[in-house]
């Protein structure tokens, strides 16, 4: 057997994939361990990265074996990396391997989505969240709780969906908390459905974007 560095079983991928051609980029040292920290606190929310601490330690350190012994006992010979990746990858190899990258990127953005725009709500903005209903007629015994209540409520589900074992749960919560908003919407405040910025026109996206979520929840 051949040894091999990282970069050459990336480079046999990379040309099962039909990207060869395209530029490396290679992330300066601090960078990656910027990343493996941010791994290590997405495992610690329950989330199975492949670049953790450990994972990078032992890449560094190198990992050597002789395999004679297991082929005279199994009497199979290893396939050479070379062998193992000229296969061209399908369409749904490509379709998995893009979406692996994009996962995580999709899970983060909806969590700081949800729990910013909740905090925003309760915090920052409290007034202006509250005058809106009030200026549409809602009851003023009302205003308060219903801004609260919404606030919070938004703030848990990107809290659900930053642990592991909860995320489908916050992702499902999301959607009908999504649609709710969209209907009351319609029925209490349909003026909002022209705002210039357009805030509740943009949350039919954020529907699609944690059904996509939902649906590559799983890894396995």
């Amino acid at each position: 057997m051949q040894p091999a560095t990282l970069g050459d079983v990336t480079s046999s991928f990379r040309r099962s994939f039909g990207t060869d051609d395209w530029p490396r980029i290679r992330l300066p040292a601090f960078l990656l361990d910027i990343g493996v920290r941010l791994a290590d606190l997405a495992g610690w929310l329950g989330w199975q990265s492949p670049m953790r601490s450990t994972a990078m330690i032992e890449l560094r350190r190198g990992v050597r074996g002789d395999p004679s012994a297991w082929i005279g006992a199994t009497g199979i010979v290893p396939a050479e990396l070379g062998d193992a990746a000229q296969h061209a990858a399908t369409i749904q190899d490509k379709w998995f391997a893009r979406l692996y990258l994009i996962k995580a990127l999709i899970i983060a953005s909806l969590v700081v989505f949800w729990s910013i725009s909740g905090v925003i709500a309760l915090f920052v903005s409290y007034d202006a969240a509250a005058g809106i209903l009030s200026s549409h007629s809602f009851p003023p015994s009302l205003v308060a709780p219903v801004t609260v209540i919404t606030s919070l409520m938004d703030i848990s589900v990107g809290v659900l969906i930053a642990f592991r074992r909860t995320c489908a749960i916050g992702l499902i919560w999301g959607i009908v908390a999504s649609l709710g908003y969209m209907a009351g919407a319609a029925i209490l405040t349909p003026d909002l459905w022209i705002e210039p910025l357009g805030a509740l026109v943009k949350t039919g996206p954020a529907i699609v974007l944690m059904l996509v979520a939902l649906l590559i929840l799983d890894n396995r």
